[in-house]
């Protein structure tokens, strides 16, 4: 293995016996950093022969497609990214066919299948929707990685069952597969692969390994040859090199900077100067600081001594800054962006003139209903800040979340942070870790599983019943219990008591935030929020108020109806009978 993924390349297309190419390709290799952080992309698409426009809805898809997923988060899984992208240009193909003459004749609307490889790292990730293919040519066997959005009605007649611009919303196939040093790919249109065998895909390769272009304009010559009677395109991409470890934008700030001096008080430091500890631990040292440039305080977070030999323990403080750049939230620590050269490592952020909630809760220790339910909103705006860019915070809990002076939460320290795109872009297999505090981590974790939101939202639960009741749902099980069935066993102890009036229903809504089985939780951190000011009887098993309390006039209303139709009934037996 490199340090970086390479890759030799070959492209073909052509007409055939069309009088116009509907096909479209295209090839992304961008540089560093971006090469890491979102990889290598290849797309193809086709347009569908009934329409005129159809062209024009490929080579739109295959351009914004290689444009557009360059340009979203790197913090986002490529699977993310892609869907979003595509969802978009699906939006626009439909919205272009609605306006056109021929918006009740899809077929003749902007329609094309499309296919694309992402190579990132060690993986190729592939998205789909249409019948073009992508096949994986490996040890000399060719194996087809797409499955056909085709129905076939009978012999000789089929049509497409998905595609781009086809309607509203589309349905993206994605799927995963590990690379290895020699692997190519081919993405071929149904005009290459109907006619081409395999066995002569395989040969032409092999015999033009140096010079892939010929190797595919060879394969397309050999479809048109047998008959093909549709337009030709193939690409063909093999891996040459894999990198042996991500080359990040941390990586080459930990191998330039030096870890920081220990600061003292008065003492300058890269133009800021010291003016006290705030907080010292195993992890981390923060001092309160005054910057040279314009007098305002600020927060300088240093690596603790006794770690700075951990490789990994450096790229996860590293890591905190850039969480912190790319998350905008009122309730999320706010970097300070640099404005002059850094000559050590250290994170600096926002000041922030308050407590930690853990010292919050020492004086508080029987807050109110309201005030806790305001508390437990605001961190949930801020988890949902992480959520939205595929991260979890994981290690949620009173000493990371900051009460300032107007009361506003703010969740602070992203060390134990997984951001779903570096993840990816990290070749190296490694088992999940617990990165939280014990009392505060989700079940799931012990089990060895990768966390969720759901996870964070676990977290939250427990924050908040313990802000309710001073204590932990299920004190100190939880990390004990490593396997299913012991976490079957948890019970959970009510937060109900006489010393403090909560509602039941209230307690019902932390039971189903806390529950050991993730799926068993909320599926939403605003239902969470939602259910701890607003009963939800599905989680008491109670009955709603009847109609007379819910509304009087109402019932009342109704009674006087049923009892004038009453009266009118019995009259006209009355008259009957007479």
């Amino acid at each position: 293995m490199s340090s970086r993924l390479s890759l030799s390349t070959g492209q073909y297309s052509d007409r055939g016996r069309k009088e116009i190419n509907q096909d479209f390709h295209g090839l992304c290799i961008p540089d560093e950093p971006l090469l890491s952080t979102k990889g290598i992309a290849i797309a193809l698409a086709d347009g569908i022969s009934s329409s005129e426009v159809s062209h024009i809805a490929s080579e739109s898809a295959v351009k914004s497609f290689l444009d557009d997923y360059l340009c979203t988060s790197d913090a986002w899984s490529v699977r993310t990214s892609a869907e979003r992208v595509l969802g978009a240009i699906n939006s626009w193909l439909d919205a272009q066919t609605r306006r056109g003459p021929h918006r009740h004749d899809r077929d003749r609307g902007y329609v094309c299948t499309f296919s694309a490889l992402i190579l990132k790292a060690t993986t190729a990730h592939i998205v789909h929707v249409g019948d073009s293919r992508i096949y994986r040519l490996r040890d000399g066997a060719l194996e087809q990685l797409t499955n056909d959005h085709r129905m076939i009605v009978s012999e000789g007649q089929s049509y497409l069952s998905r595609a781009l611009g086809m309607s509203e919303q589309v349905d993206i196939d994605y799927q995963s597969v590990p690379l290895r040093e020699g692997d190519a790919f081919v993405l071929a249109t149904d005009g290459v692969y109907e006619s081409a065998t395999p066995a002569f895909i395989i040969e032409t390769i092999a015999r033009h390994a140096d010079q892939l272009d010929t190797a595919a304009q060879l394969i397309a010559e050999e479809a048109f040859a047998r008959g093909s009677k549709d337009n030709l395109t193939i690409q063909i991409a093999r891996i040459d090199t894999l990198p042996q470890q991500a080359s990040s934008e941390l990586q080459q700030q930990l191998a330039a900077l030096p870890p920081a001096p220990i600061l003292e008080p008065r003492m300058l430091f890269d133009g800021y100067r010291i003016i006290r500890a705030l907080h010292g631990s195993s992890r981390s040292h923060i001092y309160l600081a005054e910057d040279g440039d314009g007098g305002d305080l600020v927060a300088i977070k240093v690596p603790s001594i006794d770690l700075r030999g951990d490789p990994a323990y450096l790229e996860r403080f590293m890591l905190e800054e850039w969480i912190a750049r790319r998350i905008n939230s009122a309730h999320v620590l706010k970097p300070r962006p640099p404005t002059r050269t850094r000559n050590y490592l250290y994170v600096v952020t926002e000041y922030i003139e308050g407590q930690t909630l853990a010292q919050w809760m020492r004086d508080n220790p029987a807050p109110g209903l309201e005030t806790v339910r305001g508390i437990v909103e605001q961190i949930a705006r801020g988890l949902l800040a992480f959520h939205r860019m595929e991260m979890l915070h994981q290690d949620l809990r009173p000493n990371n979340v900051m009460i300032d002076g107007s009361g506003t939460a703010k969740i602070i320290d992203f060390g134990s942070t997984r951001v779903a795109g570096l993840a990816e872009a990290d070749p190296a297999e490694r088992a999940p870790e617990i990165l939280g505090t014990a009392q505060y981590t989700a079940p799931e974790y012990f089990l060895g599983e990768a966390g969720s939101p759901n996870s964070d939202l676990f977290s939250l639960g427990v924050i908040a019943y313990q802000m309710l009741s001073g204590r932990l749902p299920y004190g100190a099980q939880v990390a004990k219990s490593r396997t299913r069935a012991a976490q079957k066993k948890l019970h959970y102890a009510s937060v109900l008591d006489e010393h403090r009036e909560i509602p039941a229903w209230v307690d019902a809504a932390l039971a189903k935030a806390v529950h050991p089985d993730p799926f068993k939780r909320y599926a939403e951190l605003s239902e969470f929020s939602h259910d701890l000011r607003h009963p939800n009887l599905a989680l008491t098993g109670q009955r709603g108020p009847a109609l007379i309390e819910r509304n009087p006039v109402l019932f009342w209303k109704g009674m006087s109806l049923l009892l004038g139709v009453l009266v009118i009934v019995l009259l006209g037996i009355n008259v009957l009978g007479t």
